[in-house]
């Protein structure tokens, strides 16, 4: 019997004028993660609809679970598992009806049925939420069952379209874990998703453009490819800094993280290692986790100059300009660099990259001390017997991009909401640039910019239509709004586009232009709700430059977001969970305030098979797999390292090394919430 569960060779998909998938080859073995990795359009979810059978491809064969789904699709019934990007459940059902409802269709016999039931609910940790209706869970939990539903009857491979897409660290920690758990019983999963940090786990990852497969390979090969050098520094004044960057030969990619600077350097600005090797799609053998030699020269400009050279070359063409950097480390390149380097590289040929907004000439953000956009002291909203938001304190600079940071359902959208004086407080107060948010909501909102998970626009109406609506409600002079106009389209990268239907934009521009539309009369303050939900890694860097640069220019930004990265662009983090803010401070401020114990990084051949055995460690305090290695949370590094070294050696599994890191900020983020839950639970505080 054959070990590929999916084989596709030239497939393609028409619709009408438009290509959307063109030609593409893909092997995957069983007990496989294949991940599919790719901007907005680039013909993901196409791909995944065809290889479940949902769409006829116009060209090209597949097979999956030896069934050949161009002319025999109805076989699939009972072989696979698909959830799709906008899942189906029932909302008035509970999320035990839900589980039976979907057992019942997919014929699971009913001596079985209650066994898989209580696992996978264990699994979800939503034992204790069986009666709820679904339409009242939080999104992970909404995620999670969609997930049990999809695994009910056992499916040898199951396809997953983003699922967790807006969804929280702790969530999508429990979903990974539930992936696992099934991986280890054989299952094949192929799965799409906007994290790079996902992709991260996966065996092989495809990178995918316009509809072909450019690269494939495991997550570390093709880190291993990418001709540069990744480099943090820390620089004063950092947009002067971020300026100059910008037009230095041989620098890319440069982006804002707090204080810090991410870039790359390479050889040539803008060149890859004579491009990825042909993407034939030949799969590597997941069981042994091992990758082959690389080709091509890896970090051709390390390879050139030490990296003494490099950082003296570096840090004297910035000192030129007048910037003093006060920390320069080489560090990994992620698989998000690897992405954008491809991205960018391909599209530089037939596409004119936008003009970056100009940064203020003066140095840094024009802001001081006590100088505060945003007040709030003891807000409280609740709905009925349920508190939603809880005797939130804080306070918000002028000019800082402030993160605010919390699970599904913690209370992040109903802060905003009072803050843009949306939503009537019921106890505590705030003000919003100056105006109280009680007393003076109608003054408040022509100096602030709101743009919802949503993205607030009209799909009917054309972009030019929608930037002009929102110039009415803003009541912006009309000289002014022509202006105005401009501005936008060049930033969002619509000049020409201004007759396009908004529903017929890709997800990165749709989102660039409901930025637009919400700062197009120029607020003070800028609120943003999960801005980049479910967007592309390339859009994402593109928005938060966007971001930077507001920034810089005096715009106060206020954020929610699900992407930890994202988080450490931010100036200031507040971490918000069920109602109450449990942490605040820098990204650097966190990690130095967290005293509950060291994290130890393990670099391992097989991390999912290795997280069952550290976790039963009676020194492991927490872990996950994190990317392509395990975080192991313990309380004493030194006394743990070697019990879990050998843990792992024993279950068989390859130890590359074993050495404590800083916390990420997702360690952080669970790490505050399981301690403020197990606080909630010794004052005896019973969960609405």
């Amino acid at each position: 019997m054959t070990d590929l569960m999916i084989e596709a060779k030239g497939l393609t998909r028409h619709y009408k004028k438009l290509e959307a998938v063109r030609g593409i080859d893909l092997q995957v073995r069983r007990g496989e993660i294949f991940g599919l990795v790719g901007p907005d359009g680039a013909g993901k979810t196409t791909t995944i609809q065809m290889l479940t059978g949902i769409l006829t491809p116009t060209a090209g064969e597949a097979r999956v679970a030896g069934v050949d789904v161009v002319h025999q699709a109805d076989q699939l019934g009972g072989k696979i598992g698909y959830m799709s990007e906008g899942f189906t459940l029932y909302g008035s059902l509970s999320v035990e009806e839900n589980l039976d409802y979907f057992a019942d269709l997919y014929g699971v016999p009913v001596d079985e049925r209650a066994a898989r039931k209580e696992r996978l609910l264990q699994f979800a940790r939503m034992a204790e939420a069986r009666n709820r209706r679904a339409e009242h869970l939080s999104g992970g939990m909404k995620k999670k069952l969609a997930l049990a539903c999809a695994l009910l009857f056992s499916p040898q491979v199951l396809f997953l379209d983003e699922p967790t897409t807006g969804v929280d660290p702790v969530s999508r920690r429990d979903f990974w874990q539930i992936l696992y758990e099934f991986l280890a019983e054989g299952i094949t999963i192929f799965v799409s998703t906007p994290y790079m940090d996902e992709a991260e786990r996966c065996h092989r990852v495809a990178l995918m453009r316009r509809g072909e497969i450019i690269a494939t390979d495991t997550p570390a090969a093709l880190k291993s490819r990418l001709r540069g050098v990744a480099v943090d520094l820390v620089a004063h004044p950092q947009t002067r800094a971020v300026s100059l960057l910008r037009d230095m030969p041989g620098v890319s990619q440069a982006q804002v993280f707090g204080e810090r600077l991410h870039l790359l350097l390479r050889d040539n600005a803008g060149e890859m290692d004579g491009s990825f090797e042909p993407a034939t799609g030949e799969p590597a053998e997941p069981a042994t986790g091992e990758t082959a030699e690389p080709q091509g020269r890896p970090l051709g400009f390390a390879q050139d100059r030490s990296f003494d050279v490099v950082q003296d070359w570096l840090t004297a063409r910035l000192a030129r300009g007048g910037v003093v950097v006060s920390d320069l480390q080489q560090t990994a390149p992620s698989l998000e660099d690897v992405f954008i380097a491809v991205i960018e590289d391909l599209r530089a040929a037939d596409q004119v990259r936008r003009p970056p907004i100009p940064l203020p000439a003066n140095g840094d953000r024009p802001i001081g001390d006590g100088d505060y956009a945003v007040t709030v002291e003891g807000l409280t909203k609740r709905f009925g017997n349920f508190t939603a938001v809880d005797r939130l304190s804080f306070q918000v600079r002028r000019g800082d991009i402030f993160g605010f940071l919390g699970p599904n359902g913690s209370g992040k959208t109903t802060t905003i909401r009072m803050l843009c004086g949306l939503l009537p407080p019921s106890d505590g107060s705030g003000s919003v640039a100056g105006l109280d948010i009680r007393r003076q909501q109608m003054k408040i909102k022509p100096r602030i910019g709101y743009m919802s998970q949503k993205f607030s626009l009209y799909p009917d109406l054309t972009v030019g239509e929608n930037l002009n609506f929102y110039g009415d409600v803003y009541n912006v002079p009309r000289k002014r709004l022509a202006d105005r106009r401009a501005w936008v389209l060049s930033m969002a990268g619509l000049t020409g586009k201004e007759k396009m239907l908004t529903r017929d934009l890709a997800g990165g521009w749709k989102q660039r232009l409901a930025l637009g539309c919400a700062i197009l009369h120029e607020p003070e303050i800028l609120f943003l709700d999960e801005p980049t939900s479910g967007v592309d890694p390339v859009s994402r860097r593109e928005f938060w430059e966007l971001i930077f640069a507001l920034s810089a220019q005096g715009v106060t930004i206020f954020v929610t977001t699900h992407y930890m990265d994202e988080a450490e662009h931010c100036h200031d983090l507040g971490l918000i969970y069920r109602g109450r803010l449990i942490a605040r401070g820098s990204p650097a401020q966190l990690r130095a305030g967290m005293k509950m114990g060291e994290l130890l990084e393990i670099e391992t051949d097989r991390p999912s098979q290795g997280l069952p055995l550290v976790t039963a460690l009676p020194d492991t305090l927490s872990a996950a797999v994190f990317g392509d290695r395990l975080h192991v949370l313990v309380m004493d590094a030194d006394v743990a390292a070697s019990p879990i070294e050998q843990a792992l050696r024993a279950g068989g599994l390859v130890v590359k090394s074993v050495r404590p890191v800083p916390m990420s900020l997702e360690d952080l983020f669970i790490t505050f919430i399981e301690m403020e839950e197990k606080g909630r639970q010794a004052r005896g505080e019973v969960r609405q």
